[in-house]
């Protein structure tokens, strides 16, 4: 188990000295040290990540060892049927969609899809979608309506892929057309930040009944470093920008952006993909079977609310001038 990040430098050294003791374990004193040593460590690390920084969240939702989408497929459907394609230009890898089994129940899934190596990364363009990707899952959103299947959008990018040719093909159309269908899909929709959720291009598949983020995951309008080069003229400011979006998790539940926080493995899902899938599972379908019992009519309203209800304000009164 590796411990890359800068914020766990003394958990290295702990688990360091866990394989030593290993190593070295030949008798009941040993032994107990060992046990003694992984509580500590636990412990430790359950302590650090209970109190993470907003920028240091951002570290854990990039970590190299994260469950991506396809991960979380694998381990939390009985099976899954992708499909491909816009029928208007081609299929982008960074979208990965289809038909999968949760608990014996169809589900549309509509994934935003990271690479592990460097191949796949290449493959699935970095998660970045191109507008041939937002233009699947318009095509596969309507296709979930058409059949009442409800709808789980898992989302995880840096932001749609920025290139000439993306705007040139229409990268702000299509993802202006996904907001304006999921605003008015008439079955239940759940969307869940599983690691970024960065600007338009988390957006795009953001509108739902229910927005669930993983516990050690961010949303936010800009990158840390893309608002740090615009405030500051410094990427170097990449933490301090994170600090004053308020763009973790544990911050947009404070302000009511989301719905919930689905709990993470101890140090981060990338330590337990199992676990975390597990977690994950128990939360989409336990507020499915909350949106289930919602007739039509108050399942479209409830999503009106939700959205006419961002960004609440208190008014201050005055302060009395004394001259």
């Amino acid at each position: 188990m590796s411990y890359e990040l800068d914020f766990e430098q003394e958990l290295a050294v702990a688990a360091q000295n866990i394989l030593e003791l290993q190593r070295e374990c030949n008798d009941d004193k040993s032994l107990s040290q060992l046990d003694d040593a992984i509580h500590d460590l636990q412990r430790r690390t359950k302590e650090i990540y209970s109190h993470l920084t907003a920028w240091q969240t951002v570290q854990v939702a990039r970590h190299k060892d994260r469950p991506y989408a396809a991960d979380y497929l694998a381990l939390m459907c009985d099976d899954f049927l992708e499909l491909h394609g816009d029928r208007a230009f081609g299929d982008d890898h960074a979208i990965l969609a289809g038909f999968g089994t949760l608990a014996g129940r169809t589900m549309m899934f509509i994934c935003q899809q990271k690479g592990r190596d460097t191949k796949e990364k290449q493959y699935h363009n970095f998660g970045m979608p191109h507008p041939e990707g937002y233009r699947k899952a318009y095509r596969l959103m309507s296709t979930a309506e058409k059949f009442k299947i409800p709808l789980v959008c898992l989302i995880d990018t840096p932001g749609a892929f920025p290139g000439l040719e993306d705007e040139e093909h229409g990268q702000s159309v299509a993802i202006a057309s996904n907001l304006y269908l999921m605003s008015q899909l008439r079955i239940p929709i759940i969307s869940v930040v599983i690691g970024e959720g960065g600007s338009g291009g988390a957006l795009a598949l953001s509108v739902a009944d229910r927005l669930l983020m993983l516990e050690y995951s961010v949303y936010t309008v800009a990158a840390p470093e893309a608002a740090a080069s615009i405030l500051w003229r410094d990427k170097s400011y990449a933490p301090e920008a994170a600090d004053a979006m308020q763009i973790s998790a544990r911050e947009l539940l404070k302000t009511q952006l989301i719905d919930e926080l689905v709990s993470e493995p101890v140090g981060g899902a990338h330590r337990n993909h199992g676990l975390a899938a597990g977690y994950l599972k128990e939360a989409l379908l336990r507020h499915f079977d909350d949106l289930k019992k919602l007739s039509l009519d108050e399942l479209l309203e409830g999503r009106y609310r939700k959205y006419r209800n961002f960004g609440p304000f208190i008014q201050v009164e005055e302060a009395e001038v004394c001259v």
